[in-house]
């Protein structure tokens, strides 16, 4: 027999064993429906932010505190001006309000009101020299309050003068707004979500390459394999803590380098229960959703003894990862709905919908029985993840876990390696 043809069929057989190897899997399917699976979150995740925009926009108001003799003339030529902007590029919705006694003072209110709090820009003063106050992101509403008052005094559009000079002031809102909690809860989703999959992934390569160097022998046949499960946790936990504690360092201080605009800005975003306790749930629900990721991750990094099998394993944990993150996003935009609640109970969702509603809602007691919660499946997937563990360890290569390997009695070889 020639040498090409032996050569010929070693090849195919290489080739028929690898395309078995991936292809006669059950992550395979979901491989093949990854662009479905991406095209789905860029959805979701598309829904949650025009959710958080139109929520906001629907609250946001430009107010114009004019005389009453003023505000019909100024009511027509809002509806001018806006014909020219498209839908989505639209100003605030226009509010009138009456001069009172102290309109400096009545304009200044509408930012510090809990009532007037999504006011972005405020007009005051006479039309012809109007002063126009505005938030950290109200620059542009600010401009278009100032084309107002020229357009409420221009009765001939051929006059070429201006009739208005306006003298735009920005000021520090006292209050977050509406718009600033549901960005605070965004801020807080994404937060905890690029934590977990960027901290906790690390545990499967690092599984599998001690498993490949037979480190987990040698331990496992020193201390209990639960102990290796439970220190290798903490292990990881602790130095995803240094990790987190070193970026809050340096990102506490941003607001202390940026321009003043951009500082103001940053001021506006603001969660519902206030700064420190809000740092505190957030590590809270860090904790949790790294502690129940971190398990599942040390439970599936045990099964794999080659790369292939690693990415195998890991890609259905991300694609769940991705789907909780991107329906925690949606529901920040509407914190009231039926959907939101079933997303902040569910247990693989819950620690981002927390979060995030601890942006949006001041009330604290639904934290103390979330946190109970997750606690709890916690330990589920700690126990879980121990016994898939133990299993991954125990055999030679890469196997199934069974329910009967997770839940059931141990054998024999499982006591003499303990």
């Amino acid at each position: 027999m020639s040498r090409l043809p032996r050569i010929v069929r070693q090849t195919l057989t290489i080739a028929r064993r690898d395309f078995v190897a991936t292809v006669f899997t059950p992550t395979f399917l979901l491989f093949l429906l990854s662009p479905v699976f991406t095209i789905g979150f860029g959805l979701v995740g598309g829904m949650g932010a025009r959710s958080v925009t139109e929520g906001s926009n629907a609250k946001t108001r430009v107010v114009a505190i004019v005389a009453p003799a003023q505000q019909a003339a100024m009511r027509a030529a809002d509806v001018r001006l806006r014909a020219v902007f498209s839908r989505v590029d639209q100003p605030a919705m226009l509010a009138l309000e009456a001069p009172g006694p102290d309109p400096k003072s009545q304009a200044r209110a509408t930012f510090a009101s809990k009532r007037a709090a999504e006011a972005t820009a405020t007009l005051y003063g006479d039309l012809t020299n109007p002063t126009v106050l505005y938030g950290g992101q109200g620059r542009a509403d600010a401009r278009y309050l100032a084309a107002l008052a020229e357009a409420t005094l221009r009765t001939d559009p051929a006059q070429a003068e201006p009739l208005s000079t306006a003298t735009l002031i920005s000021i520090a809102r006292n209050v977050p707004t509406d718009s600033g909690h549901k960005l605070a809860a965004s801020i807080a989703v994404f937060g905890i979500f690029f934590l977990t999959l960027l901290l906790a992934g690390q545990a499967v390569g690092t599984m599998m390459e001690e498993r490949s160097n037979k480190v987990i022998e040698v331990l496992a046949a020193a201390i209990p394999l639960e102990a290796v499960f439970f220190g290798k946790l903490i292990g990881m936990f602790g130095s995803a803590l240094l990790f987190v504690a070193f970026w809050a360092t340096l990102v506490s201080q941003i607001g202390g380098i940026l321009p003043p605009r951009y500082a103001a800005m940053i001021g506006e975003i603001g969660p519902a229960v206030g700064g420190p306790m809000f740092y505190l749930l957030f590590f809270a629900y860090f904790a949790m959703a790294y502690l129940l990721l971190g398990a599942v991750f040390l439970g599936a990094g045990a099964q794999a003894s080659t790369p292939r099998e690693l990415q195998m394993l890991s890609l259905p944990i991300t694609v769940v990862q991705v789907a909780m993150f991107g329906l925690a996003l949606s529901a920040t935009g509407s914190p009231d709905s039926t959907r939101t609640w079933f997303i902040e109970l569910f247990p693989l969702s819950s620690p981002y919908a927390m979060a995030a509603h601890a942006a949006n809602k001041p009330e604290l007691w639904p934290h103390a029985a979330a946190l109970a919660w997750q606690a709890l499946w916690v330990v589920i997937a700690i126990t879980i993840g121990a016994r898939a563990f133990r299993r991954g360890v125990l055999q030679s290569g890469s196997g199934k876990v069974g329910w009967k390997s997770l839940f059931g009695r141990r054998k024999a070889v499982d006591m003499s390696v303990s």
